[in-house]
């Protein structure tokens, strides 16, 4: 079992920066892939942005350039820093992890969410 734990979100002005961390409960080398997702009342849930465990990273055509995704290994969390924030990224943010165990089951895993909202 993993838990994730999402810290960070809040209140900007349009321009603005924010950094959203996502603690594990265990090594997220350990993890397959460590990712940022976000939800609006009106959208389904979108993957915004992925690390795998090798490093490997990847974003959503609609952040890149903007949001960059990093991780602490000491610390067991995730970053996704955020700037030039617009409305438009206004959602529910949520980190998810995935992990394989020994005989090869994969499990997923979501942390609460928090809430980011960019004013006009």
């Amino acid at each position: 079992q993993v838990q994730l734990v999402e810290s960070g979100g809040g209140l900007v002005q349009t321009g603005g920066s924010l950094r959203l961390s996502c603690a594990a409960s265990r090594s997220i080398l350990s993890l397959n892939a460590t990712s940022w997702y976000r939800q609006t009342p009106e959208k389904q849930r979108e993957l915004v942005a992925v690390i795998t465990s090798s490093g490997t990273t990847n974003y959503a055509d609609s952040v890149k350039g903007r949001f960059t995704i990093s991780r602490d290994n000491t610390k067991n969390t995730v970053y996704l820093q955020m700037n030039s924030l617009t409305p438009e990224d206004t959602a529910v943010y949520y980190c998810h992890a995935n992990r394989r165990d020994g005989s090869g089951l994969l499990y997923y895993y979501w942390g609460q969410g928090t809430q980011v909202t960019v004013s006009s």
